[in-house]
């Protein structure tokens, strides 16, 4: 398993041959201006909410490579509506694709359209594939149904949101961490904008204390599982 950080939420992870985008926010994201998104392969496209910095480049994304987007009932039915194939899911369902496993679980935080539209409730992802786990938060406050995933889930990783201010911070991050049952840890949404910017070197001594691993990648930077 492959993972490729794009910036602010937006992951690239390929399994095996089929390539999975999470929440793609790339051409408004100034810090991504590298980033040719026109490159990037997309089998299915994961979002966790309907906010404009997880979905700007959805439909377009989506219209190129016909990618399928997996979602929440109201958002996948809101790209049906635009012309796209989609697979809606809901809270504590879980479907299994191409790649493995897929669940979506709870998160707490807002969504809505960037037109004020309803965009249903916010979630989070649990991939299985290639006898990896990976638990994609989405944008979420420390919550204790964090403590259900361990009970299911043997995690290999665990991807949180790290900015604060919109989402947890450093701190509850390492309490969702214990939560989850998981020490390696890839950080997201921080640094895109004045809100959430983060000084690196505390956050990875604050985790390392811990005894956890933080990773912080450079957009266009991946790692392997």
């Amino acid at each position: 398993m492959k993972i490729t950080f794009y910036g602010h939420a937006c992951l690239g992870i390929q399994i095996k041959d089929i390539h999975i985008l999470v929440d793609p926010f790339i051409s408004g994201n100034d810090k991504a201006a590298h980033i040719n998104i026109e490159g990037i392969k997309a089998d299915y496209i994961l979002v966790t909410h309907a906010h404009q910095d997880h979905i700007l480049d959805v439909e377009a994304i989506a219209k190129r490579t016909g990618a399928i987007v997996v979602s929440n009932y109201e958002i996948v039915v809101h790209y049906q509506e635009l012309g796209l194939e989609g697979h809606p899911m809901n809270h504590g369902g879980t479907w299994d694709f191409d790649f493995g496993s897929l669940k979506y679980v709870n998160a707490i935080h807002t969504s809505s359209f960037p037109d004020g539209k309803y965009g249903g409730q916010p979630g989070g992802f649990i991939i299985e594939g290639e006898r990896k786990n990976i638990y994609i938060a989405g944008d979420t406050a420390l919550t204790m149904d964090m403590k259900l995933i361990p009970m299911q889930t043997k995690l290999d990783l665990a991807i949180l949101p790290i900015g604060d201010n919109f989402t947890m911070g450093i701190e509850d991050a390492i309490i969702a961490s214990d939560f989850v049952e998981c020490d390696k840890i890839l950080g997201y949404h921080y640094d895109t904008f004045g809100y959430i910017e983060i000084d690196h070197e505390v956050a990875k001594r604050k985790f390392f204390d811990k005894n956890k691993d933080l990773m912080l990648l450079e957009i266009g930077e991946s790692v392997e599982l």
